[in-house]
């Protein structure tokens, strides 16, 4: 098969195509003919060599999420059968033309959603509802506020909490990206570049703060983030792009019973994702069939194009996903 390997770590050059040999699916596994594959963050990481995979992942290949048809299942596979319309999260390999998935991280594709569509979904909506729902029990008539609002994570985000129930805060780099994500459900964008957005939040809530912050920044947000918040609020990080380090008032966190908690996905163990993928079935697919959580796609690209995928995506100048297309 045709895939897109990392020849050495550097910058996007270093992708290249190259022949591997077809994956053969193990037990509980199933080989999926690749349609498209999901561009995110974390493959930039691997391939700069900062993001190395797990055991058992693919060395060379990144790639996250992909979406296509069950070529082939292993021993004792028992939700999908050959010819099956997939989307997986995977821990690696999708940037190919053919990608192995355990069984219990696929989902259907959900009707009236294409292919392209469907690859743009797993890693951000896995993602999100664990950090989101999971980790920081985000109820209907919550307050959620989102980083990166444009960015895939928050474009997910926006439209899962904002469709059950909450209101939904976010900070963006652009009047453009602002007004797109008012567009997708948030109650109000807030320019991170032009305004203070811990005082925008406590404005727009007559200064109780919100429940929830999803955070992909880290660094000088911290303490931001902390007087953002509400009593009982809870912090939940999935990246630190502006830093690992942060300096906080420690004592605001007991005043405000403040939780600080975060997680990254990729390392789970397979029951741990395959319990996420059961909650999107029931809670989330049924609102993308239903129309109320749509796709969010930039642009997409070859699959020999992935090095300037890869540069889109560094740039931060998408709003939502970029997708690869396998021929």
């Amino acid at each position: 098969m045709k895939a897109m390997i990392i020849r050495e770590h550097g910058g996007p050059e270093v992708l290249q195509l190259a022949e591997r040999p077809k994956p053969v699916p193990r037990p509980g596994e199933v080989l999926i003919k690749v349609y498209a594959a999901g561009v995110n963050r974390p493959d930039v990481a691997q391939r700069k060599g900062s993001y190395p995979p797990p055991a058992g992942a693919p060395v060379d290949i990144p790639g996250l999420e992909v979406a296509g048809v069950v070529e082939a299942i292993g021993p004792g596979v028992l939700l999908w059968q050959a010819g099956d319309e997939v989307c997986a999260l995977v821990a690696g390999g999708g940037y190919a033309e053919y990608c192995l998935a355990p069984e219990g991280q696929c989902l259907p594709v959900p009707a009236g959603v294409s292919m392209v569509e469907a690859a743009s979904l797993p890693e951000t909506f896995f993602t999100v509802w664990s950090n989101v729902f999971d980790r920081a029990g985000l109820k209907p008539r919550h307050s959620l506020l989102v980083h990166g609002g444009s960015s895939g994570i928050g474009v997910a985000a926006i439209q899962i909490a904002k469709a059950l129930g909450s209101t939904v805060y976010v900070t963006a780099g652009s009047a453009h990206k602002c007004e797109v994500c008012e567009h997708l459900g948030a109650a109000k964008a807030i320019n991170y570049k032009t305004q203070n957005f811990a005082d925008e939040i406590m404005q727009l809530t007559n200064g109780n703060g919100v429940d929830v912050i999803l955070d992909m920044i880290g660094g000088d947000y911290t303490p931001l983030n902390l007087a953002a918040l509400a009593n009982d609020g809870r912090l939940v990080l999935i990246n630190t792009m502006k830093g690992k380090d942060a300096q906080v008032d420690l004592s605001l966190i007991m005043l405000k019973r403040i939780t600080i908690t975060g997680s990254t996905l990729r390392a789970r163990d397979i029951e741990f994702k395959a319990a996420i993928a059961k909650q999107l079935k029931n809670h989330v697919w049924p609102l993308i069939e239903q129309g109320k959580i749509k796709a969010v796609i930039n642009q997409t690209y070859a699959l020999q194009q992935a090095a300037e995928a890869h540069l889109l995506m560094e740039s931060s100048e998408h709003i939502g996903k970029i997708v690869l297309v396998v021929p």
